[in-house]
């Protein structure tokens, strides 16, 4: 069994999407299954960037192929650079996937199945596909394609047709689930894989032993920071935080850090020089090795998400956040997924976007009863260590495919058969 990852970055890159892929493949390379990523040559905040184009790292061969270089500034830049990873990534499965390799293609760039399926089915491949955001629903919510016009149900046909020639659809949510279903796709057709994070690498860090904590500037028992951490996408929503910072900004305790990027992450900054808020911190996203320290600088954190998107986008920071044994407030709608999970495992608040003002008192009442804050952020640690382990999630993954692949063994040898019975029905004749 060959698994080939297709992904648009992967390790050392430090977005959502290639920490998940690269803890999978490395998770599986560890169990002894051979792992392949194809992904391109450079990170998602760098288009600039020189990566090798081949290597192996933790077992897994790396297969990094060329595309434009346009980045992520503006959206004909972005379209240019997801259609020649399109390409790249299809005329790459041509030459290289086998007959019964896996091939799992991810959701960046967009609609990445559909090139991908063609290609792996030619090749005599097996496509699964894992669903970390859903397009082109995602972005017809944002406006960038109209919802009624000719591009979307050309991209929602094409899409359905991919999702309904993979042998699995991995989605992470039961809500993702039921969407897929909604489209048609059987439900034999989806498994459910929740997301997780590094169990071994993402610990609690008390704020006197963190480093990064008083690298920052918040060395001070007495401060008390509100964390942001991730990308600065479109599906966010920043400007009930930034009214809260600004609601704050005359308490000398009460601190703002938002970690990340993204194309987002300019309009933050002026937005933020605009309101004269010393009280809010940038910093870029951390290594992989600093993860733990980053995540547990905050008491508190931030979680932003779109309404409309909600079935569509999984916050995947939230399981690294848990991880860390934070508490979590929500800015987004208050009966959608996220908000679900912190009610059911009580690790967490909700507010509407535009509800500045009722964060802001979310967050003193957080700041003064330290108690029920850490009583959250315990729970928040169990709930992770009881659903979002990594361990789990790569065990199931690794059944997921010895299942695929005991399908495939199975119709193999009833074929055989098959043909056998007809040779001999024909020599009888």
């Amino acid at each position: 069994m060959r698994i080939v990852l297709v992904n648009r970055y992967f390790h050392p890159d430090e977005s959502a999407t290639s920490r998940m892929v690269s803890s999978l493949a490395f998770g599986l390379a560890s169990a002894g299954v051979a792992v392949e990523i194809l992904t391109s040559r450079h990170r998602h905040d760098d288009a600039d960037a020189a990566l090798p184009t081949a290597e192996t790292i933790y077992g897994v061969k790396v297969n990094r192929i060329g595309t434009s270089r346009f980045g992520r500034a503006r959206l004909t830049g972005r379209a240019a650079d997801y259609a020649s990873f399109h390409a790249s990534a299809a005329l790459w499965c041509l030459k290289h996937v086998r007959r019964g390799d896996i091939v799992i293609a991810c959701t960046d760039p967009p609609l990445l199945s559909v090139s991908v399926a063609a290609a792996t089915a030619l090749r005599r491949g097996r496509l699964v596909n894992w669903l970390h955001d859903v397009f082109p629903e995602v972005a017809i919510e944002l406006g960038l394609v109209a919802r009624q016009g000719r591009l979307a149900r050309l991209s929602l046909a094409v899409r359905d047709w991919s999702l309904h020639r993979a042998i699995r659809n991995v989605v992470p949510t039961a809500a993702m689930a039921r969407v897929l279903n909604g489209r048609g796709v059987a439900e034999d057709a989806v498994a459910l894989i929740p997301y997780w994070s590094e169990e071994d690498e993402i610990r609690p860090i008390a704020p006197v032993e963190n480093r990064l904590r008083n690298e920052w500037g918040f060395g001070d028992e007495a401060a008390f920071v509100v964390g942001y951490s991730g990308n600065f996408g479109r599906a966010h929503e920043f400007d009930t935080v930034l009214d809260a910072a600004e609601y704050l900004r005359d308490d000398p305790h009460i601190h703002f850090l938002l970690v990340g990027g993204g194309h987002g992450r300019l309009a933050v900054e002026g937005e933020i020089a605009r309101r004269g808020l010393a009280n809010v911190q940038l910093q870029p996203l951390q290594p992989r090795e600093r993860l733990a320290e980053s995540l547990s600088v905050a008491d508190v954190h931030l979680i932003s998400l779109r309404p409309s998107l909600e079935p569509y986008v999984v916050p995947s920071k939230l399981y690294g956040i848990m991880a860390v044994a934070r508490p979590v407030l929500f800015v987004g709608a208050g009966d959608g997924g996220v908000a679900t999970v912190l009610r059911s495992h009580g690790i967490g608040h909700s507010v509407a976007i535009g509800a500045g003002r009722a964060l802001a008192s979310r967050i003193v009442d957080m700041q003064r009863d330290r108690p029920a804050r850490e009583g959250m952020g315990r729970r928040a640690r169990e709930a992770f260590e009881r659903d979002h382990l990594r361990s789990r999630a790569v065990s199931a993954w690794l059944s997921l495919l010895q299942a695929i692949a005991a399908e495939e063994t199975k119709a193999s040898v009833e074929a055989r058969l098959r043909y056998s019975a007809g040779s001999d029905d024909r020599t009888s004749a």
